[in-house]
């Protein structure tokens, strides 16, 4: 079903296609959750959400050929903590999601998941959203673009080796640009795990194992569970001991390795729950107890 997006897409990553038909990249939903705020005119939360669905969707991210089957589907929801109506300011937290088919299964995989604690922006009721990549001045389409980007560009790096090398940058440019805005999330070294830091540590040299992890883990591995579920267990534990520990060695203070043993952890559970020699699991448990301790509970049962 999907195999016309895996061979497409890992041409594509290298080669735009100037004469073909142009679809837009992302099916995403979004969803403005209001219950925190009370006395307010509902109308202004019901137009951001028709607003940023359109805008999401409706946009063309990149020059690459997507047939409506293959856009990566993504969800933005976004938790409103607090609204002041006088100047539009919307003070929220979001959970940004995609998810990526699995090759000849039914089976959708995580890709990328990023709670972002400190989502705020300007918007007013009936704004329209432009944006421009060189010229970074509203909150709300630099914070949406720049998690479109990430978003593609991830997606991408699961489909070929550093695959989204060009969409992460164009991720970092907004971080980049976006330096002189008064809103939390975007200084550089602020806190490393904020947006600037995130994308500053998932492009630099040192995370080059992590990115070349998410090609070997899906396309090497997830993707050929259903042809040779053995080979395809051997296979992600071997790329995830070796890649995440390198990256984890490169740049211990980095959150990313971290992060994405959290959007694994259930699917790395289900893969080894007995499955493989106990001396192999040992070495994947040792590392994931190290990567994130706070885990524990769950990276027990790779061991049963």
């Amino acid at each position: 079903m999907h195999r016309l997006r895996f061979t497409l897409l890992a041409l594509l990553i290298f080669i735009q296609g100037s004469n073909t038909i142009i679809a837009q990249e992302l099916n995403a939903t979004v969803d403005i959750n209001t219950q925190k705020i009370e006395g307010t005119n509902k109308s202004i939360f019901e137009n951001l959400k028709k607003t940023l669905t359109e805008f999401i969707n409706d946009r063309q991210w990149t020059d690459y050929t997507y047939q409506p089957n293959e856009r990566i589907k993504c969800s933005f929801n976004i938790i409103v903590n607090k609204y002041t109506e006088a100047n539009g300011l919307f003070e929220c937290e979001a959970y940004v999601q995609s998810t990526r088919p699995v090759y000849n299964s039914a089976y959708t995989t995580t890709a990328f998941q990023q709670h972002d604690k400190k989502f705020n922006f300007n918007f007013q009721e009936f704004d329209q959203l432009n944006f421009d990549d060189e010229h970074i001045t509203n909150t709300l389409t630099a914070l949406i673009a720049y998690y479109c980007y990430m978003i593609i560009g991830v997606d991408m790096d699961t489909m070929a080796p550093l695959g989204g090398k060009e969409l992460l940058q164009k991720a970092m440019n907004i971080a980049d640009n976006a330096q002189n805005m008064e809103v939390a999330g975007w200084k550089a070294l602020e806190d490393l795990s904020n947006r600037y830091g995130i994308i500053n540590d998932l492009i630099s040299e040192g995370m080059i194992p992590l990115r070349q992890l998410q090609y070997d883990y899906y396309r090497k591995g997830l993707d050929q569970m259903a042809a040779n579920p053995e080979s395809a267990r051997n296979t992600i534990l071997e790329t995830v001991v070796k890649q995440l520990r390198t990256a984890h060695s490169n740049k211990p203070l980095s959150k990313l390795p971290q992060y994405w043993t959290e959007t694994k952890r259930d699917e790395l559970v289900g893969i080894f729950r007995g499955q493989g020699t106990q001396q192999e699991k040992q070495k994947l448990h040792e590392l994931l107890v190290t990567i994130n301790a706070a885990q524990s509970t769950f990276w027990k049962d790779i061991l049963k």
